[in-house]
């Protein structure tokens, strides 16, 4: 083989003139291939297509090939074949095709990288030989792989390879295209034996996960049966706990309602007895008809309470929303708590009257709320004050009223906090044996919140004092011409 001048700006160039430049240019381009990087199977795949073309196309006028690293977005070894037109008809591209990435048929002026005529239509190209095109040409491509770095001394070490083999004969031809066999077979038969390898691995990793899915299908099963038995269970309890709830109700209405006309009796004959007008009484009488004056009251107080929490409950409590003046509601309010009996030593602290808003709220519900709050507070307090202030919440734009109810009293220790808004509960305490009562005031007052939208929040420190905060919906409204008269006492019915 000798170096073609026209191509000695490529990495290396050949005439092609007899079958040993064929068998030449069939390890040449292994060489090359191996060279840049190319793994084994791309290597045989080159150099069977260079065989094959230069086989096809031998016989040629001035048939020559050069390997080239043409520039590009995609880094390819690209064979060109080059002859003279009109002295062969056209290759058979297809042999070729089928190994290399891109195999392409020019005609006429000089090899470009960018000329792009594809397998499909090269025939329809090249199908003019004799139009006066000089030369014709065929590019093969094959993509380099990702770890090809093209420097000089790279391309230095392809130039080598491509320049160190001696010519072959058609015999050497033979045995190296056997050991390639030999080698292409070789490394099938491993790719099989690894191939066969994971689809073992698979079909034992595949009876695994049918094992695995199976068992959580069957645990699923059993958790739905379970939760399916408990649902039911649960819709069990809570219709038992419905019905026990609705009992309840009724029990407490009907002898609430039953124990309210004896005990008016009582009271209003006790009364009667230590009235100014009635017959004088001995001083253990008189002392006798008070304690039983007390006892009636208590337990009037405790049928009424019992009567309001069944009303909540049952959601006979309808809200009857009006404009209030709050300043006529406090004002009742704080005057009925002193004048019931107010602890020696404990002051009781209302807001001032000029920054109590008209507000449109149920005011019996709110006056029972507010009652049952400052009276517990003063109930639990020796020393100091009970404070009664109010607020409109400036970040919800006035939407929001608050009442917090605060005492100095002796407190509720942590433990005892989420207790004390359950029915009947009572904290205990030398005070709380001192005062007894029902333990209904705060769920009836937190009860009663909810039912006209808001909160209720307890906060407590043993022997510093408690605070309440009720948080209410605010609906300002017009605040009335004239002072309002105060309000008669609420009935006790």
């Amino acid at each position: 083989m000798t170096v073609s001048a026209a191509r000695s700006a490529a990495l290396s160039a050949f005439d092609l003139a007899t079958a040993q430049d064929v068998f030449a240019l069939r390890r040449i381009g292994q060489s090359a291939a191996e060279a840049l990087g190319m793994d084994r199977q791309d290597q045989v795949r080159i150099a069977t297509a260079l065989s094959e073309l230069g086989r096809d196309r031998l016989g040629c006028d001035g048939l020559t090939v050069a390997f080239t690293l043409p520039p590009g977005p995609e880094p390819v070894l690209a064979v060109v074949f080059e002859w003279d037109s009109g002295t062969k008809a056209a290759p058979d591209l297809e042999p070729a095709a089928r190994l290399l990435n891109r195999v392409r048929h020019e005609t006429g002026g000089a090899y470009e990288t960018g000329a792009a005529h594809e397998t499909g239509a090269a025939h329809e190209t090249g199908a003019a030989h004799g139009s006066g095109d000089a030369r014709e040409r065929i590019v093969a491509e094959h993509p380099l792989p990702a770890a090809w770095s093209d420097t000089p001394a790279a391309r230095l070490g392809v130039r080598e390879a491509l320049r160190r083999h001696a010519p072959m004969t058609l015999a050497d031809d033979l045995r190296a295209q056997t050991r390639d066999l030999i080698a292409t077979l070789e490394e099938t038969r491993a790719q099989r034996e690894e191939l066969r390898r994971l689809n073992d691995e698979l079909e034992e990793t595949n009876r695994g996960v049918l094992a695995l899915y199976t068992e959580l299908s069957q645990e699923l099963e059993e958790t739905n049966s379970g939760v399916v038995a408990l649902h039911t269970e649960l819709e069990e309890k809570s219709n038992r706990l419905r019905e026990t709830s609705e009992a309840k109700t009724r029990f407490w209405t009907n002898i609430s309602h039953e124990l309210r006309t004896p005990v008016n009796a009582v009271v209003a004959l006790s009364r009667l007895l230590l009235a100014a007008g009635s017959a004088p009484l001995t001083e253990e009488q008189r002392r006798q008809v008070s304690l039983i004056d007390a006892s009636g009251q208590t337990l009037f107080a405790l049928v009424n309470d019992l009567l309001d929490m069944a009303r909540a409950e049952a959601g006979q409590l309808e809200i009857a929303a009006a404009p209030v003046d709050l300043r006529a509601l406090v004002g009742q309010l704080g005057a009925v708590m002193r004048s019931t009996g107010m602890p020696e030593g404990v002051a009781l602290l209302t807001p001032e009257p000029g920054t109590l808003p008209v507000t449109v709220t149920d005011e019996a519900l709110l006056t029972r709320i507010l009652r049952n709050l400052l009276s517990n507070a003063l109930k639990f307090t020796e020393k100091g004050e009970v404070r009664l202030e109010f607020a409109v919440d400036p970040e919800a734009a006035g939407q929001w009223m608050t009442f917090t109810v605060t005492d100095t009293g002796v407190g509720i220790p942590e433990s005892e906090l989420a207790r004390v808004f359950e029915e009947f509960y009572q904290v205990r305490g030398p005070l709380q044996r001192a005062h007894r009562g029902t333990g209904l005031g705060l769920p009836y007052a937190r009860a009663l919140t909810e039912l006209l939208g808001g909160t209720l929040r307890l906060s407590s420190t043993p022997g510093v004092g408690t605070r309440v905060e009720v948080r209410l919906p605010h609906r300002p409204g017009p605040r009335p011409a004239t002072p309002p008269a105060p309000p008669a006492p609420e009935a006790d019915a």
